[in-house]
């Protein structure tokens, strides 16, 4: 019998967003440590870290999983980091409003957002601890947490 599904739907308490790979990955991130919530767009397959696929999956949605399941790290004091738009190109405000809407549900104090250009974002993400390619086709829709110490 064939059990690799790849999902955690069967476990009370984890989000049905929440792969079995995606656990495994969070489980293992140690504080200080980085993972990226791509958009569609995103290269994930070349900036380095391993990447987990999560298709159908809006980043919004995967965020509402995982801030249940660890702590933003404490000992920074931004750790979202969302991408500046390019000159000439223009954020879409409700991105970040509805990241910073989930991240106040479970660390209200937490939900401010570091911007960074383009490139600088992809420079810190290549030391991220792993990329998860989501379904989001917004642009700079990409945002990286850094885990924190969970008591």
């Amino acid at each position: 019998m064939d059990r690799s599904t790849d999902d955690c739907s069967m476990l009370k308490g984890i989000s049905p967003f929440i792969s079995s790979d995606l656990l495994v990955a969070l489980h293992r991130m140690g504080h200080g440590d980085q993972i990226v919530l791509a958009d569609a767009f995103f290269p994930a397959h070349s900036v380095g870290p391993p990447v987990i696929e999560a298709a159908g999956v809006e980043i919004v949605d995967l965020l509402g999983g995982i801030l249940p399941l660890f702590t933003l790290d404490q000992y920074v004091d931004e750790p979202l980091t969302m991408m500046q738009a390019v000159e000439g190109d223009a954020l879409d405000p409700t991105v970040a409003e509805g990241y910073e809407t989930v991240v106040k549900q479970y660390e209200p104090d937490r939900a401010h957002i570091r911007y960074i250009d383009r490139f600088g974002f992809y420079e810190e993400a290549a030391s991220a601890f792993v990329v998860v390619l989501t379904a989001t086709t917004k642009t700079y829709a990409n945002v990286m947490l850094a885990k924190g110490v969970t008591t």
